[in-house]
């Protein structure tokens, strides 16, 4: 169901942001950081031909007094509202962490429903000592590796395009 975004899914993509969001401003976000050459993992999630769902992952530098720690920031993820709630989300997530994890990225920050994104792993509690525009129970992050965020406290750079929103 879950596969790489294609160069010939840009426009579904598109679509489904927009109809998930009920808004383009996510839909926009994808294309400029695309554009800005920030995305790290884009899937989507395909059902019988027709692209239903899209998560993208891109850079996100955690700027700490000892250097820079990379991470990633998982953001947009949708599903167009016919298929909200039949596990498509999940499974986009569940894949796209994988998906990172074997692309050996250590961290992902998320910015997502304090009661959906904690299944996967996702945890205020871990970024807590993440200094970022976002703040509270729905700012959010994963180790993909063991410890990744032990002692790691600093800046979140999210990218320009992200700014817009």
């Amino acid at each position: 169901m879950c596969r790489p975004e294609t160069a010939g899914d840009q426009r579904p993509v598109f679509d489904v942001n927009r109809l998930a969001f009920g808004r383009e401003d996510e839909a926009r976000l994808v294309d400029s950081l695309r554009d800005g050459g920030y995305v790290r993992l884009s899937l989507v999630a395909e059902i019988g031909g027709l692209v239903v769902g899209h998560i993208l992952f891109s850079e996100l530098p955690i700027i700490t007094p000892e250097g820079t720690t990379l991470a990633l920031a998982l953001a947009p993820m949708a599903v167009v509202p016919e298929w909200q709630r039949q596990g498509v989300g999940s499974e986009l997530v569940r894949q796209g962490l994988a998906a990172c994890r074997e692309q050996d990225h250590r961290i992902v920050i998320v910015l997502g429903h304090p009661r959906f994104y904690p299944r996967f792993g996702f945890s205020a509690e871990l970024a807590r000592r993440l200094d970022s525009p976002y703040a509270g129970e729905a700012f959010m992050a994963v180790e993909l590796a063991e410890n990744a965020l032990d002692g790691v406290s600093g800046n979140v750079q999210y990218p320009p395009p992200f700014a817009a929103l």
